[in-house]
Formats: C-alpha cells, sequence, structure tokens
C-alpha cells in the first residue's frame, strides 16, 4: 500500500507542488493581519515555512550530487577515450611488418603474430579496466620488448630489471607503456648501432617505480611534447592526484623519465 501511494505521488507534476506552495505563501501573507496572533495558524505559518527550506536544502543536495555525478561521468569518458589513444601506431606498424614477413619467415611470423594477439586483447579488454594487477602490466611490457627485438634487424641493448615483491599491487593499465613506447620511438628508431634502452620498474612500501633510461640521436632532438605523454600526464591527474610524480631528464644523448605511483 504505501509503494503503490509513493507511486501515485511521484506522478504528481511538479507544477502542482509548486503552486500549492505559492499559493499558501499567499495565504499566509493575506491572513496575517486578522490571524498573525492565532496559535493555531503561527504553527501552520512555522511549518510551512520549515518545509519550504526543508525543500529548498534538498534542492541544493540535489543539484550539488547531479555536478558531481556530471564532473565524474565527464573524467571517466575522457579516461576511457585516453586509454583507447594508446599506441594503435605501434599495432599498424607491426601488422605492416608481419605482411613483409610472412613470405620470408613464417615461423617468425607467427610467434610475432601470437605475441601481437596477447597485446591487442590485453589492450582492448583489461586496457578498460579501472585496475589490472602489476604482474599483468609487466608481462605486457615484455610483450611488447619482445616484439621489438624480433621487428629490429640491428643489436639493441635492452635490460629490464625487476624489483617487485607483490605482483598482486593494483595499478591503472597502460601506464608505462607510453615511457616505454618513447623510449623505442625517439631512441632506438632513429639509431643505426649501440641503442640501448634500460628499464627498472620496483615496488615497495606502497609505490611503483618506474625508471627508463635510452640513448639518441642529439642532431633528430625534438623539443616537442607527443600527444603520448601528454595523455600520460592527463591520466595521471586524473585517477593519480597528488599521488603520482612524473620527472624527465636530458644529459649529452641520454635521456630519462621517472614515474613513481602510490597505491590507490
Amino acid at each position: 500500500m504505501k509503494h503503490l501511494l509513493s507511486k501515485y505521488v511521484k506522478r504528481i507534476p511538479k507544477w502542482i507542488y509548486t503552486s500549492f506552495l505559492v499559493l499558501f505563501a499567499l495565504l499566509i501573507i493575506i491572513f496575517n493581519d486578522a490571524f498573525g496572533d492565532n496559535e493555531l495558524f503561527s504553527i501552520l505559518a512555522f511549518i510551512y515555512f520549515l518545509l519550504v527550506f526543508l525543500l529548498i536544502i534538498r534542492w541544493i543536495f540535489k543539484q550539488i550530487k547531479s555536478i558531481i555525478r556530471l564532473k565524474t561521468e565527464k573524467a571517466q569518458t575522457e579516461l576511457l577515450h585516453l586509454k583507447s589513444q594508446v599506441n594503435p601506431h605501434f599495432f599498424f606498424n607491426m601488422l605492416n611488418n608481419l605482411y613483409g614477413l610472412v613470405d620470408k619467415d613464417s615461423k617468425k611470423a607467427q610467434e610475432l603474430i601470437l605475441k601481437l594477439s596477447d597485446m591487442m586483447r590485453y589492450s582492448i579488454y583489461d586496457g578498460q579496466k579501472e585496475t589490472v594487477q602489476l604482474s599483468e602490466e609487466i608481462s605486457y611490457l615484455q610483450n611488447y620488448i619482445e616484439l621489438h627485438k624480433m621487428r629490429y634487424h640491428k643489436m639493441i641493448d635492452i635490460k629490464f630489471k625487476i624489483d617487485v615483491a607483490d605482483n598482486d599491487y593494483d595499478i591503472m593499465p597502460l601506464l608505462f607503456i607510453i615511457l616505454l613506447e618513447n623510449a623505442f620511438k625517439h631512441g632506438v628508431e632513429n639509431l643505426r648501432e649501440n641503442a640501448y634502452v634500460y628499464i627498472h620498474m620496483k615496488s615497495e612500501n606502497n609505490e611503483v617505480h618506474f625508471n627508463i633510461e635510452n640513448n639518441f640521436d642529439k642532431t633528430l632532438e625534438n623539443e616537442q611534447e607527443g600527444i603520448g605523454l601528454k595523455n600520460l600526464k592527463r591520466r595521471l591527474e586524473l585517477v593519480y592526484p597528488k599521488r603520482h610524480k612524473l620527472t624527465f631528464s636530458k644529459q649529452n644523448e641520454v635521456y630519462k623519465a621517472e614515474l613513481t605511483i602510490s597505491k590507490l
């Protein structure tokens, strides 16, 4: 019965409530001179103004709640859009390489396809999650490195040191790949020889530290910040406000990036 009554009350148009409140206020003003000293009239007037006050407070609360919800939805939409932009050109480049490799070395092409499919699955499905385990991110980075080793026809010195005791550390997906991709794109791809990428990931005291160092061709140095780094900075601001530190440094022909993230 209570549920049925509530259902019918909700169907009443809002303008009826508003008209009733305005009409009641006019009646109080009109009859105030005649019944202002009457105790019952004073009680009714007090109840009315208390009701109006509570309704105003309720309306303000609903507006604030709506604004917060809209901001949250906007942030989530922006975050999903940023995630969808992560390394698409890498997949296109790898597919082009595969096309030329199928006839030359079918076995190697099959290995590349398997690793590439694992990476694409992770990017498309796991990459849309709010958090993943750190071990999954590490595997993703290792697959990326292995694909690049297969792709290039030159010697590359790649070292990936992992000091992670807790692989169950929850973290937002597809963060570190941007820094790793940046090292290959602006370092390895432009160097004919002696190219290197050194990566160190460490987890301790509820923090993850990711350091990456690579050499680059100084004659091809580009001072303009790429879309990938802008993407990374914005995602960190949205998910890890005041809980992250991202720094870059250049010395001679060596580029270093360091990212520290505190646990959510």
